[in-house]
C-alpha cells in the first residue's frame, strides 16, 4: 500500500514559515498530553509492580518522565522564542529534534511489552496492546500536523511490540501482531490526511494576509491617488475662482464693443453678421459664467453676506430678464407679489432664482412657469413651478449633480452645460438653505428653495434690484476699470449715451480725478472697497451703476 513516493514525500519537511505554525501546534498540545501520558506509566507500574522486577519497571518509569521534562523543556523554549518577535533560531534544528525526543517516547513505550512481568497473561497482554494502541491513538491527535514527527513515535512505539507479540507460543499472540501492523497502516493515512488538511489551512491563511496585505497597500496608493487627484482639483477650482474676474473681462469688452457697433450706419447684411455675433457671444459669455460660478463654488470661495432684504424687487428684476425667453418660446411667465423680507445673501439668492427658472424655461414647451412664495413657519418658500416635462422618480436626485442633462443626450450648447441646478444646489448648502425638488413626470416640476424670514425694519428699499436702466445722458461719469478693452467699450458706449466720460485704471487715480470734481456718477466693479473708497471722496451725490 506504500508506495516509494510516498516514503520520502511524507518524511521531507514542510517549507520554513508553514513548518513553524505546524511545531507551534504541537508544542501548544504538548504540557496536557505528555502529563497525561506520565501519569499513564504511573498506572502502568502501580498495575504491574512486583517485588521481583522493581528495579526494572522503576527504571522505566524515570526514563518516562526524563522524556516527558525533555518534551517540556523543548516545547517551552520554542514557544518563548515565537512570543519574542519572530522565529526561533533554526526551525528546522527544532523539528529534527522534536523528531528524534518523539522517538525515544515511542521506544521508551514500546518497551513496555519487554519490562512488564511475563506471568501477566491474557489480561496482562491486553492492557499493554491497550495501553499502547490508546498512547498512539493520542499522540496522533496533536503529532500529525507534522507528519515525519508521529511516523517516528508510532514506528518505535509500535515496532518493538510487534516483534513481542509476533515471539509468543500461540496463535492469539501471532493474529494481534497482524491486527497491530494494520492498525499501523490505518493510523498512518490518517495522519498523512490530517497532515495534509493542516498544510492547506495554513497556506490558505498566509495567502489570505499575504491578501490582505496587498490590498491594504494597493488602497494606500489608491487613497493616495485620489488625495492627489482631489488636490489638483481643487487647484484648479481655485484658480478658476481667482481668475474668474479676468477671464470675463474679455467677453464683457466683447459685449460693449458690439453694443457701440449696433449703435453705427449698417448694412441689412452686416445688422444680421452682427445679431449672430451677439448670440454667439452672449453664449459663450453664459457658459463661462456658469462654469466660472460652479468653480468658486467647488473651490469653497464663495462667502455669503447675509443681510436682511425685500424679495419683490429680486424678483421682479427676474422677470424682466428672463420673460422674453418665455416669451420666445410662447410660454406664460408669472411671479407673484409678495412683502417678505428674507435674511440671506441677496446676490446668491438671485444666482440660485436664476438658475431655476431658466432651467424650468428651457424644459418647459407649453403653459408656463410661476414664481411664488409662501410662509413657512420662520421661513419663506420660494417656489419655481414649471409644467415641462418632468422627472421621474429615479432621476430625481441626480438632476442636482454636475453635468447632468435630462433629454440632451448629444450634449447641444443651446441647452446649457447641465451645471445650473448643480450650481443652485451648492449655493443653498453654501448658504445652510434647503433645496427641494416635487415633480411628475410629463405634468412638470416644483423646485422649493426655503429662506429664513428677516425684519422688516431692518431691510433696504430694494434699489439694488430695480429692473430699470439709468439715464446717463448729460452726465459725467466716472468709469473704473482695470481692463483697458473694458474701459474703452465702456468710453465706446457711455459716449454714444451722450455722457462726458474719465476713465481710471485703479483706485488712486479714480480718487485723484473725483476730487478734481465735476463727477456725477461712478461706474465701477462689483467690489465694495473701490465703490466705497471713491464714494467716500465724491462731494457731489454720485450715483454707482454696478454692473
Amino acid at each position: 500500500m506504500f508506495r516509494f513516493s510516498f516514503r520520502f514525500t511524507s518524511l521531507r519537511l514542510a517549507p520554513e514559515r508553514i513548518l513553524t505554525e505546524q511545531l507551534r501546534l504541537l508544542h501548544v498540545n504538548v504540557p496536557p498530553s505528555f502529563i497525561a501520558a506520565g501519569l499513564v506509566s504511573v498506572l502502568v507500574v502501580a498495575v504491574f509492580f512486583s517485588s521481583a522486577q522493581w528495579q526494572t519497571l522503576g527504571l522505566w518509569l524515570v526514563a518516562v518522565w526524563l522524556v516527558v521534562a525533555a518534551a517540556l523543556a523543548l516545547a517551552r523554549r520554542f514557544l518563548r522564542g515565537l512570543e519574542g518577535g519572530g522565529q526561533p533560531a533554526s526551525v528546522t534544528v527544532t523539528a529534527y529534534q522534536t523528531i528524534a525526543l518523539y522517538s525515544a517516547f515511542g521506544a521508551v513505550w514500546g518497551a513496555m511489552g519487554w519490562v512488564l512481568p511475563a506471568s501477566a497473561g491474557y489480561g496482562g497482554t491486553a492492557m499493554i496492546i491497550g495501553v499502547s494502541a490508546g498512547m498512539v491513538a493520542g499522540g496522533m491527535a496533536f503529532m500529525s500536523p507534522v507528519l515525519p514527527v508521529f511516523l517516528g513515535y508510532m514506528t518505535f512505539c509500535l515496532a518493538p511490540l510487534v516483534v513481542w507479540l509476533a515471539m509468543g507460543d500461540d496463535l492469539f499472540s501471532r493474529a494481534l501482531a497482524i491486527g497491530t501492523c494494520l492498525f499501523f497502516v490505518s493510523l498512518t493515512m490518517q495522519a498523512r490526511a490530517a497532515e495534509r488538511a493542516f498544510r492547506s489551512m495554513v497556506e490558505l491563511r498566509f495567502e489570505n494576509v499575504e491578501l490582505v496585505a496587498r490590498l491594504r497597500s494597493e488602497t494606500g496608493r489608491a487613497l493616495a491617488a485620489r488625495g492627489e487627484a482631489e488636490a489638483a482639483n481643487l487647484a484648479k477650482s481655485k484658480f478658476l475662482a481667482a481668475a474668474s474676474h479676468d477671464l470675463r473681462q474679455p467677453v464683457h469688452a466683447q459685449g460693449l464693443f458690439l453694443e457701440v457697433l449696433s449703435r453705427s450706419e449698417l448694412t441689412v447684411q452686416q445688422r444680421e453678421v452682427l445679431a449672430h455675433a451677439r448670440a454667439a457671444g452672449t453664449a459663450s459669455g453664459e457658459m463661462l459664467n456658469t462654469l466660472l460660478d460652479f468653480s468658486r463654488i467647488e473651490a469653497g470661495v464663495v462667502t455669503p453676506q447675509v443681510r436682511p432684504f425685500r424679495l419683490q424687487p429680486l424678483l421682479n428684476k427676474l422677470e424682466v430678464e428672463l420673460a422674453p425667453q418665455a416669451d420666445a418660446k410662447g410660454i406664460v411667465y408669472r411671479s407673484r407679489e409678495t412683502q417678505a423680507v428674507v435674511a440671506s445673501d441677496a446676490a446668491l439668492v438671485e444666482l440660485i432664482l436664476r438658475n431655476l427658472v431658466s432651467n424650468a424655461i428651457r424644459y418647459t414647451e407649453a403653459g408656463g412657469v410661476l414664481v411664488g412664495c409662501r410662509r413657512r413657519g420662520a421661513q419663506l418658500v420660494i417656489e419655481v413651478r414649471d409644467t415641462g416635462i418632468g422627472i421621474a422618480p429615479e432621476h430625481q436626485s441626480e438632476v442636482f449633480r454636475e453635468f447632468h442633462q435630462l433629454g440632451n443626450p448629444e450634449r447641444d450648447r443651446r441647452k446649457g452645460l447641465g451645471l445650473g441646478l448643480a450650481i443652485a444646489k451648492g449655493l443653498a448648502d453654501t448658504l445652510g438653505h434647503a433645496l427641494t425638488l416635487v415633480s411628475t413626470p410629463g405634468r412638470g416640476s416644483a423646485f422649493r428653495l426655503a429662506v429664513p424670514l428677516g425684519t422688516a425694519l431692518a431691510a433696504d428699499d430694494g434699489a439694488t434690484y430695480s429692473g430699470g436702466q439709468a439715464q446717463l445722458l448729460n452726465a459725467r461719469v466716472l468709469v473704473i476699470d482695470d481692463d483697458e478693452a473694458v474701459r474703452a467699450g465702456m468710453l465706446q458706449l457711455l459716449g454714444d449715451w451722450g455722457a462726458q466720460c474719465a476713465v481710471a485704471g485703479s483706485i488712486d487715480e479714480a480718487l485723484a480725478l473725483v476730487r478734481a470734481g465735476g463727477t456725477d456718477a461712478a461706474v465701477a466693479p462689483a467690489a465694495a472697497s473701490v465703490t466705497a473708497s471713491v464714494t467716500a471722496s465724491v462731494t457731489a451725490s454720485v450715483t454707482a451703476s454696478v454692473w
